[in-house]
């Protein structure tokens, strides 16, 4: 008997990457929304930087989609009914963050301060359920990279 999926479960189906119509059922209305806004954001803000690609992760990660050029700049990862973004701050970067630690939210620094801190960085896994998310997460990876154009 196959279970129910649960709100953070990944699509794991690794036949194929998942199109936009397994995405849009899979997260909903809601989070395909923010998935959509922020792939817009970065096709108008890296114009032709990065070709994303659709990495398997296994049974337990799923598909993800991945925006790299030389260094990683953010991974979206397509969960049931939301949307999480893998971010990792090297050391340049969180040296910004802690810079600007005062204008970040609260949830933010919260996620920041609790993530264990990797030879390559802290990975943060930032959930987007809402506009502010969304415009957050779209600064912090700005730090990582300045944006070409103001998308």
């Amino acid at each position: 008997m196959k279970q129910s999926p649960e709100i953070g479960d990944r699509i794991t189906d690794k036949s194929a990457p998942p199109d936009e119509r397994t995405l849009r059922n899979w997260m909903g209305a809601e989070a395909f929304k923010h998935w959509a806004g922020l792939q817009d954001w970065i096709d108008a803000s890296y114009p032709g930087v990065f070709a994303p690609d659709w990495l398997y992760g296994g049974k337990k990660r799923g598909w993800s989609l991945r925006y790299k050029k030389t260094k990683a700049f953010c991974t979206l990862l397509p969960e049931y009914r939301m949307l999480s973004v893998l971010v990792v701050l090297g050391r340049a970067e969180r040296e910004k963050f802690d810079e600007r630690r005062y204008s970040w939210s609260p949830k933010l620094v919260k996620l920041y301060d609790e993530a264990h801190p990797y030879p390559d960085g802290k990975w943060l896994t930032v959930a987007v359920s809402s506009a502010d998310d969304r415009h957050e997460l779209t600064e912090l990876v700005s730090m990582k990279r300045p944006p070409l154009t103001r998308g």
